[in-house]
């Protein structure tokens, strides 16, 4: 494969290679999927280029592109990159806040958005965001909304305006485009994606053309397309993972076909666009499998008794079977020699009614993911193993990959045709990989630490923030992800949890939990909170729960007022009164109205009565050390994501 130097770069070479072959399929209000060929796009992404070329936009420029992922995402953010610009992109679902902060902190004069609601917001922190001079829609806009953007000063263009404007522009300015295009480097900048943050400031990733293309050469040998073959894209696009995904897309001349994932939207057309591919958060995948169970207990009878039969012996045989072939984490001698003998005769005999479970119950199930689904690839959040065995044993393949924003993302990804169970898969070619102690010491293969990185998928730092980069990049370039992990015999890795802050939930939200410890602690009822997103197995949930250390003087007090009876303090914070109380402490911090979004609330608590020491749960700093309060207390946190 011949990596090319920037992604407008990769998209010409393809829309010239394969210029008939339908690179996007953009899903209509009635459902309907209407295709655009790379020639078509490629030539879209010129004129869109030429159109800004003609408003003035000039190389280096950062450049707002606030939208959803749609076919015109694309074609705006390629046209960007060929001039030599630099998007800053968010979606739809952020707040005026959120972008008051980042478009007045990348300085944009230019910012691309979608609709009228999200001109509305624009115009709304115009005096927040002193640079920003003109805005770009995709859809029609109200002409209300125009009109107040001329007497505030902004220019109004509509997308496809600029298109065709851009298109006359090039007939008169022949290949000037095309100049630019070629002037791209693989250092230059491409993008500053701004990671999420509640009411903590955001850290501006700035990412380069180079950290996106490194991946390509690998990813495409271990998530494989052939031209024209589909992937159904469903989640943000500015977020990083469903970005990269559609560079792996393109770079194959491959498909994108746009989505959304809402179960039945997500269903209805899987089964009508037949995708090879679906990539998205472990959410879809738990989605679908809840679909699969409710449509089996709805059956009933005889079929629901068959499909848990053949469900649990799949399950069994393919545990043995990984088993057998090595295609387990293995974190040193495994004896198979040993095991051969006892597993054998268990895989041969549980091999045929496994057939017949394909026959009788799986075969149909696979319908529902269309009759040409190769792989599905988890990423944005750990994929719990429940999910995993489930889909692998009935033959649905789903692989799971890891990365982060600050990696562009992909650290490591399962090989669709040859993964390895309860690992993320070895990192990718280029990507060097160790696992540290606490003092930076690289410890023996199998044993737990922190996971660094380094390779060209490294970001260039965090925009306007050295001093945040040297504390995550060292000076020989090892990039510390906060997470743990301890890797295999055979370099693969397994994930075992966070050291960092930053909590990931199973949609792929990320969320940073101090500024929601911080409020809570602002109850006098309240001495110290800390927020988990992580079972005891350290897997990502679909929920945000809390340890809580109360305040024991107030709330005895609380108890004394109140004529709340007990017997020692232990047992006064277990009443259904104090839990009653700090429920509704909860409640009222971290809500809407406080600036708290509706996947940063708190579905359970627990209470603890020991305070927190240095040593023990705090460090030096008297900074919680999140991994061991989480070890500490792993059956309350067990407890309340089972419960």
């Amino acid at each position: 494969m011949v990596i090319e130097q920037t992604l407008p770069k990769m998209l010409r070479k393809i829309a010239e290679k394969y210029p008939e072959v339908n690179a996007q399929y953009s899903r209509t209000k009635t459902g309907e999927f209407i295709p655009t060929n790379y020639h078509n796009m490629y030539q879209n992404v010129l004129d869109f280029a030429g159109g800004l070329m003609e408003h003035g936009v000039t190389r280096g420029e950062r450049i707002g592109l606030i939208s959803d992922d749609r076919k015109e995402w694309q074609q705006a953010d390629m046209a960007l990159l060929a001039l030599g610009c630099v998007d800053t992109p968010r979606g739809c679902d952020a707040t005026e806040s959120d972008l008051s902060y980042i478009l007045s902190f990348a300085e944009c004069r230019i910012v691309i958005t979608e609709n009228t609601t999200q001109v509305k917001k624009l115009l709304n922190i115009k005096d927040k965001v002193p640079t920003m001079q003109s805005i770009i829609a995709f859809d029609p806009v109200d002409e209300h909304e125009i009109k107040r953007a001329g007497e505030m000063g902004i220019t109004f263009y509509q997308f496809q305006d600029l298109v065709k404007n851009g298109h006359q522009w090039r007939k008169l300015h022949p290949d000037v485009v095309e100049q630019e295009l070629d002037k791209g480097q693989w250092d230059d900048l491409a993008t500053i994606i701004f990671t999420s943050g509640t009411t903590g400031t955001p850290k501006g990733v700035m990412l380069t053309h180079g950290n996106f293309i490194a991946q390509l050469d690998d990813v495409d040998e271990r998530i494989f397309l052939n031209p024209g073959e589909k992937g159904l894209c469903v989640l943000p696009v500015w977020h990083v993972f469903q970005r990269e995904v559609e560079y792996v897309i393109m770079s194959q001349a491959a498909s994108m076909v746009y989505s959304r994932p809402i179960g039945s939207i997500l269903l209805a057309d899987m089964e009508k666009m037949n995708p090879h591919l679906l990539p998205a958060v472990p959410r879809v995948f738990e989605a679908i499998y809840d679909g699969i169970q409710r449509k089996m207990r709805k059956a009933g009878g005889i079929s629901l008794a068959l499909f848990k039969f053949f469900v649990a012996e799949s399950i069994l045989w393919t545990t043995i079977d990984v088993k057998l072939r090595r295609k387990t984490a293995r974190f040193g001698h495994d004896h198979l020699g040993l095991w051969w003998p006892v597993l054998v005769l268990p895989w041969l005999l549980l091999y045929p009614p496994r057939l017949l479970g394909k026959l009788l119950v799986f075969r149909k199930i696979k319908k529902l993911v269309g009759k040409n689904f190769r792989a599905g690839i988890a990423g944005g959040g750990a994929y719990p193993a429940y999910i995993d065995k489930f889909f692998w044993a009935i033959g649905i393949k789903v692989v799971e990959g890891y990365g982060l924003t600050e990696t562009a993302p992909i650290i490591s990804v399962r090989p669709i045709a040859d993964p390895v169970m309860h690992t993320v898969g070895t990192p990718i070619r280029g990507v060097e990989v160790r696992v540290v102690d606490d003092d930076g010491k690289p410890v023996p293969r199998g044993q737990k630490g922190s996971l660094q990185v380094r390779g060209p998928t490294v970001m260039k730092g965090y925009y306007k923030r050295d001093d945040l980069t040297a504390k995550v990049i060292d000076k020989d370039g090892w990039f510390d992800t906060g997470d743990l992990a301890r890797l295999t015999v055979d370099n693969e890795i397994q994930l075992r949890g966070r050291k960092k802050d930053t909590i990931v939930l199973m949609g792929g939200e990320n969320i940073e939990p101090i500024p929601i410890e911080q409020k809570l602690a602002t109850s006098q009822y309240i001495q110290t909170a800390i927020v988990f997103g992580t079972n005891e197995k350290g897997e990502d949930q679909r929920y945000l729960t809390a340890l809580i250390l109360p305040s024991q003087e107030d709330v005895e007090t609380y108890a004394k007022e109140n004529n709340v009876e007990y017997q020692s303090y232990e047992q006064l914070v277990q009443t259904k009164q104090i839990n009653k109380l700090i429920e509704a402490e909860i409640a009222e911090l971290i809500s809407a109205k406080n600036g708290f979004k509706s996947f940063e609330k708190l579905n359970k608590f627990d209470i603890i009565t020991k305070p927190f020491e240095v040593g023990v749960e705090l460090s030096a700093k008297q900074e919680m050390m999140r991994y061991k309060i989480a070890e500490q207390y792993k059956a309350k946190i067990a407890k309340m994501y089972r419960a």
